[in-house]
């Protein structure tokens, strides 16, 4: 008997080292020993399959069973598969992921209807990388898991498998069948909820498939875990992307109404003032940002004692739309920057809870380095409003005097213009959204001077920010400034911010001498469109305006039509985006408002940028927004020579066309008030002699003018950039 143990614990001792062979001969001596102990007739075929012996493997385990009455083949082969299982499961660990797929192949033959070595399979085919379609339907695992009574199954293995199928391949059409029928099984269970939300944002917001996310969303909701605010947000903001306007409403709403705390409210609130803008609902959208002001106040007079990073970076995103309804800077301002700081305080508190250590700037050496290093961080380093505006700095940066650092924040291949701007740079980095990571990843590069180009674009950004990675920090471009403690600098010029905007401002202002902002032009494609293919005469005078619907506030488009109303034979071209019918339906209750016929009303769909450009030729004047103007679609029409009409405001958002047209040469259409908005659209509608001076005036522009010397713009940039430093090794050597 004893021999007998020793060489159990031999062959057991062999199995564990990978000696299979050697393993093998010692059950077979064990099961000469004692024939009775079918278990060594089991292992003995186990360490056949382990070598790859299949059919050796089937003889032992036929061999063993051939004794059996029908009660003891059912036990055997119960004590045969918990064996099966059992290596299956230790070789997983030790990630032998072709020997345990054979072992579960062989244990799908004995048991087929094994649930649960069917899920391991699955998970073993991922460790593959694949996914067979004929497996899985043979499987019927689906089918399998609908007929299993509730709470008999494993939650963890499905979570896990779960998991797995949603990382491997999200828009494989098993993954959401699977998710589905795991939900009986997983009712209230908020790891498969937020896994599941997870791959929705993943596949809605990363991969553009709305459809399947709204899909994976209301799954969401239907496993009653707690919480449901968060899965709401997001299946609004997919309904948004899909252009299904009111359910994304309905969603919002939902939402709002289940937040209990102030910022939680503020966050969902803002989310509907989005959707009602889209859908040009402005009398509802602006009892919405009344309240959202009231909301700020009161958060503001009794700050959150703790607040989550998250909670804290949706509040200070809830502060975007302020420009859009009001041109009230000292008012707006004030509750952006106290939100702003709010943010970064619990940023950089959570930060430190994570390891991160916030840099001591001031104990670095004092020397003024050569070459300075410049790091740039943005999202929008792309096809993107802000890439086509700042490609041109990164044309001609003096790489003798500069180290330029690209930091691409939530990076995605395939981009032309990004992968230009990448041969720009001296040192890039393609990172994810984490943005204690890239703060740790700027830190290790001894970044001198960071600029943000996001803005509150993307929270990603404004959170390393935040994190105050670099000495100098300096916001540039994307929108007005972020208001955090953190930023150092937000570049403007004499036109951009008035004379008194360092009054409501916690960044010190750094004004350019004529402009914050040059290019060396536009490429032009070829026309697309002609006035007969609208409909519209030759001689006709053809108004446009190419906003969002965002920016159409519903008193500077009624000021549109009061333009088009006084200037016969006149048209309006408005290009339709986001979405057709709401924009179409807009304007024509406005237009019956304002007594303007509807078919002097042309909509034009949103076009590829060259071709966009191109077609511009058959525009007379263009009537900008306020009060948000134009930025890109400004600099556009100035390109291509057209008049424009904009009303300057006090904020940066009603001040953009203002500095472009001043910079460009060209004072005409520039108005204060509404009754001049109104007067310089139906005079340059009327004159078609001041027309034609204007375009050459801005023909002959291209030669002489600031806003196209992109090159002279970057000397510009980079002499700041020097005084920066300058300035600050003088505060640090006191």
């Amino acid at each position: 008997m004893e021999n007998l143990t020793n060489l159990e614990q031999t062959a057991y001792s062999s199995w564990m080292q990978g000696n299979y062979n050697k393993a093998a001969q010692l059950y077979e001596q064990a099961i000469l020993a004692n024939p009775e102990k079918l278990e060594y007739c089991w292992y003995l075929g186990l360490m056949f399959l382990l070598q790859e012996k299949e059919e050796e493997a089937h003889s032992t385990w036929l061999l063993g069973m051939m004794e059996a009455s029908e009660d003891q083949t059912e036990e055997w082969t119960s004590e045969l598969l918990y064996i099966l299982h059992k290596e299956a499961l230790r070789l997983e660990e030790l990630q032998q992921v072709s020997a345990s797929w054979l072992i579960r192949q062989h244990i799908r033959e004995i048991a087929p209807t094994d649930i649960h070595n069917l899920l391991h399979l699955i998970k073993l085919a991922i460790a593959q990388e694949m996914l067979p379609d004929e497996e899985l339907q043979e499987w019927q695992v689906t089918q399998l898991i609908k007929e299993m009574p509730t709470d008999t199954l494993d939650a963890n293995l499905l979570v896990g498998v779960s998991e797995q199928l949603f990382k491997f391949a999200p828009l494989h059409p098993f993954c959401y069948e699977f998710a589905e029928v795991c939900l009986p099984h997983l009712q209230g269970n908020s790891n498969f909820r937020d896994l599941v939300l997870v791959a929705a944002v993943n596949i809605g917001l990363s991969m553009g498939e709305t459809e399947i996310a709204i899909s994976l969303a209301d799954l969401c909701l239907r496993i009653n875990a707690p919480h449901p605010e968060e899965i709401l947000g997001h299946l609004a903001t997919f309904h948004e992307k899909n252009q299904n306007y009111s359910k994304a409403q309905e969603a919002a709403k939902q939402r709002y109404a289940l937040c209990e705390s102030l910022p939680d409210k503020i966050s969902a609130n803002d989310l509907l003032i989005k959707v009602l803008l889209i859908e040009g609902k402005w009398e509802e959208s602006y009892a919405r940002m009344e309240q959202q002001e009231s909301m700020f106040i009161s958060l503001l007079q009794q700050p959150p004692k703790q607040m989550d990073t998250v909670t804290a970076s949706r509040l200070l995103t809830a502060t975007f739309y302020f420009p859009y309804f009001w041109d009230e800077p000292r008012r707006t301002r004030q509750i952006q920057n106290q939100v702003a700081e709010l943010f970064q305080n619990c940023a950089q508190t959570y930060a430190k809870s994570k390891g991160y250590k916030l840099p001591q700037h001031r104990e670095r050496n004092s020397i003024n380095t050569k070459p300075l290093k410049i790091g740039y961080v943005s999202n929008s380093l792309r096809k993107h409003s802000v890439g086509w505006m700042a490609r041109w700095l990164f044309q001609y940066h003096d790489h003798r005097r500069f180290e330029i650092y690209g930091y691409f924040v939530d990076y995605k291949p395939g981009d032309s213009l990004q992968d230009w701007l990448i041969s720009k740079v001296d040192r890039v980095y393609k990172l994810g959204a984490d943005s204690q990571d890239i703060a740790t990843q700027i830190v290790a590069d001894g970044i001198d001077i960071l600029v943000d180009l996001d803005s509150l674009t993307l929270q990603a950004t404004y959170q390393v920010m935040a994190l105050k990675p670099a000495p100098i920090q300096v916001t540039w471009l994307g929108l007005d400034a972020s208001g955090l403690p953190a930023i150092d600098y937000y570049l403007a010029d004499p036109y951009v911010l008035p004379d008194d905007a360092e009054d409501y401002y916690c960044e010190k202002i750094w004004r350019f001498p004529q402009t914050y902002i040059a290019v060396d032009g536009f490429e032009v494609g070829v026309p697309t469109r002609r006035r007969q293919d609208l409909d519209i005469h030759p001689d006709a005078v053809v108004y446009y305006s190419g906003q969002t619907s965002s920016k159409r506030h519903p008193e500077t488009a009624r000021s549109q039509l009061k333009i088009i109303k006084e200037v016969s034979n006149s048209y309006f071209l408005i290009k339709t985006w986001p979405d057709v019918d709401i924009v179409k339906d807009f304007f024509r209750q406005l237009a019956d408002a304002e007594g303007v016929e509807r078919d002097r009303l042309r909509f034009l769909p949103n076009e590829p940028e060259e071709t966009h450009r191109a077609n511009l030729g058959i525009v007379d004047v263009v009537l900008d927004t306020y009060p948000y103007s134009g930025a890109t679609t400004t600099f556009e029409t100035l390109w291509m020579g057209i008049p424009i009409v904009t009303r300057v405001g006090q904020q940066w958002a009603a001040r953009n066309s203002y500095t472009m047209m001043m910079n460009a040469g060209v004072t005409e259409g520039i108005a204060w008030t509404e009754e001049e908005y109104i007067n310089w659209g139906i005079r340059l509608g009327n004159d078609s002699e001041l027309r034609k001076q204007i375009y050459w005036r801005l023909m002959n522009s291209r030669k002489t003018a600031p806003l196209w010397n992109a090159e002279k713009f970057t000397r510009q940039m980079e002499d700041a950039y020097q005084q920066m430093w300058e300035n600050y090794l003088q505060s640090i050597r006191g």
